[in-house]
């Protein structure tokens, strides 16, 4: 956002820059996540686009890597539906290697030895993180499968948490899939559903200035008319900043039911 736009509604930051809301839902699942990963296996969270699954991988991320007995892996690969066996797998090499000259083995077999090897070495829980998993293939979900089975029947534990579309829990149902899907657990992350008020209140405290508050920059009508028509927290985060911008543009502050009506996609769903 525009460094004048936000000075003319008094806002320190934008509203793309700021922690992480949670709902007594997310509460929940984050403890019954963090509990099936200690369990090992392949662990799922399904949601639509913009409800926060990336938001709440890292916030999973931060609370596993505090445990000194969990060492969190992730995929950083941009391409997601190139992702392969061999991109995770290169994923755990770097993140469990600890020599300096570590060479990654290319011959399969090798490779499945090694990883073994590193995993109990380190006598730990190890955990794959992979965001936009609806992209990989079924097959490449198929060796997952069988890596987490290859790595428990050799003394270790690894889990793997895929974070993606309601495409990937459809995916995980088919019944191409269904050895797959029967051993994978998975949980639908509802977002801010229920809550999309306490969430523009709470967004907009993190946003303002310590002298402003929140009816100086947006009416309660404005808010209540938000949360009626918006759905996800980058729904929100998105049109705030229009609305923003508009009100900036016409010289109109607080934001107002008006400009809101001016500003949302007609037919929005």
């Amino acid at each position: 956002m525009r460094t004048d736009v936000m000075d003319f509604f008094g806002l320190s930051r934008a509203p793309q820059r700021v922690g992480f809301f949670e709902t007594a839902h997310q509460q929940t699942l984050i403890r019954e996540i963090s509990g099936e990963i200690r369990q090992g296996g392949l662990i799922a969270i399904s949601g639509i686009v913009g409800c926060g699954k990336t938001t709440l991988l890292q916030r999973l991320r931060a609370e596993l890597a505090q445990s000194k007995d969990i060492i969190v892996s992730r995929s950083l690969a941009v391409d997601k539906d190139r992702v392969s066996i061999n991109t995770l797998m290169t994923a755990l090499f770097y993140d469990l290697a600890t020599e300096k000259d570590f060479k990654l083995p290319t011959q399969p077999e090798k490779r499945e030895r090694k990883l073994i090897e590193l995993i109990q070495k380190h006598r730990k829980l190890v955990v794959l993180l992979v965001d936009e998993a609806h992209d990989l293939h079924y097959q490449t979900l198929s060796k997952l499968k069988r890596l987490i089975e290859l790595v428990r029947h050799n003394g270790g534990t690894l889990a793997v948490l895929l974070a993606g579309h309601p495409k990937l829990k459809n995916d995980l149902r088919r019944p191409n899939l269904e050895e797959i899907g029967a051993r994978a657990t998975i949980f639908s992350l509802n977002g801010i559903q229920g809550y999309q008020r306490d969430f523009i209140n709470w967004l907009l405290q993190q946003c303002c200035a310590d002298d402003v508050t929140i009816t100086d920059v947006i009416t309660n009508d404005a808010m209540s008319l938000l949360a009626e028509r918006l759905s996800t927290p980058l729904q929100i985060e998105q049109y705030l900043k229009l609305l923003f911008e508009e009100g900036y543009k016409v010289g109109q502050k607080p934001i107002t039911t008006e400009i809101i009506e001016m500003v949302l996609a007609q037919g929005l769903n």
